[in-house]
């Protein structure tokens, strides 16, 4: 027995009749978390997968294409397809690995949203998808470099945008901080921090005595 029929087969105990059948038919690794069924199968074989899931097992509705990053990993990306049947009040997450290179088939000819989902992943994390008919980003801008979601991305960014008054145009220039260190108050909010006062006009009422206004004689 392979590996992956070995995975089946520890699995199979704790699935429900429905996925049973369906790792029996699919020849997926199959595992369950918080009540939810994921099947693993290689990426080559992403478009059989789906469409049987949605013809064969009334999987009608591709909820989400979402991507998760494992920087150590050969293949560091996760591609995570959530499915919903709403005939059988059932959930599914599909999941395939690829990195940097390697294309992912595009499910567009089994679920048409996930044109927009991929182009999403495309964007955050530069997964690629074969035969996508319009690849490119989508959330950033076209001249944007790199992918935000990666766990390598700077939380700064690369560059940094502002508005040049003498050129009278937007203006990308490298991520410049203007200190190295800054200083937080970290003092409760019930506490506060101390300030010179007053500090917003009408505070001066609270240096008089209580129920006395200020500049009032006692």
């Amino acid at each position: 027995m392979n590996g992956s029929l070995a995975a089946v087969a520890r699995n199979t105990e704790v699935l429900t009749p429905l996925g049973q059948e369906m790792v029996a038919e699919l020849q997926v690794d199959a595992t369950v978390a918080f009540g939810e069924l994921t099947i693993t199968c290689h990426r080559d074989r992403i478009i059989e997968v789906l469409t049987s899931l949605r013809d064969r097992f009334g999987f009608q509705q591709l909820m989400d294409v979402c991507g998760v990053d494992y920087p150590d990993r050969a293949e560091r990306f996760d591609v995570v397809y959530h499915l919903l049947s709403l005939t059988r009040n059932a959930r599914i997450r599909v999941k395939v690995t690829t990195d940097e290179v390697q294309a992912v088939p595009s499910a567009i000819p089994v679920y048409p949203s996930a044109g927009w989902f991929e182009r999403e992943a495309f964007d955050m994390y530069g997964m690629l998808f074969s035969g996508h008919p319009d690849l490119r980003r989508m959330l950033t801008d076209y001249g944007f470099q790199g992918h935000p979601l990666r766990k390598d991305f700077p939380m700064t960014g690369y560059v940094e945008v502002r508005y040049d008054e003498e050129q009278k145009r937007v203006v990308y220039e490298p991520v410049k901080l203007t200190q190295e260190f800054r200083n937080f108050d970290f003092l409760s909010p019930w506490e506060g921090a101390e300030y010179p006062a007053p500090v917003l006009p009408g505070d001066e009422k609270a240096a008089g005595s209580a129920g006395t206004p200020s500049g009032g004689k006692a």
